[in-house]
């Protein structure tokens, strides 16, 4: 697994409100099918509903012992990558969530919970940009 991270999604409790929010301070968010993203440098900061982040995420808010509302992600180059990072997580004592699988926007993705019940996301999502760094760029959506 590269040592970075590409997306922060906060799961928060109204889209709206979050995103007034976060414009007020100056940034410029993408709303795209009820998430809006931000580019942050070399990465992005997502809002999306908590009780969907959870779901999506696989996470049992009651066997968690509470959901944090915070997951970090890491996009790579390829579904393969995605399979054996997963792997990999699960394989150093990480507790896979959701296995990997084709998501709703057309990616392949996958989560996992590390021993302290951090919420990590995996996923190759061919509609966004991976630097030769590894740096994310977000597309223009409104150009899509």
């Amino acid at each position: 697994m590269e040592q970075r991270v590409s997306l922060i999604t906060l799961g928060v409790a109204d889209v709206g409100r979050a995103r007034t929010f976060y414009e007020g301070l100056g940034w410029r968010g993408q709303e795209v099918s009820g998430t809006v993203f931000f580019q942050a440098g070399g990465l992005a900061l997502v809002l999306w509903g908590r009780d969907e982040l959870a779901r999506d995420g696989g996470i049992d808010e009651e066997r968690a012992g509470g959901f944090g509302g915070v997951a970090l992600a890491q996009n790579v180059r390829s579904p393969e990558e995605v399979d054996a990072v997963v792997a990999a997580a699960e394989g150093a004592g990480a507790t896979v969530t959701r296995p990997p699988a084709t998501t709703f926007y057309g990616g392949y993705a996958g989560y996992f919970t590390d021993p302290d019940g951090h919420v990590w996301e995996i996923a190759h999502n061919p509609g966004f940009t991976l630097a030769e760094d590894g740096s994310l760029i977000l597309p223009d959506f409104g150009a899509l």
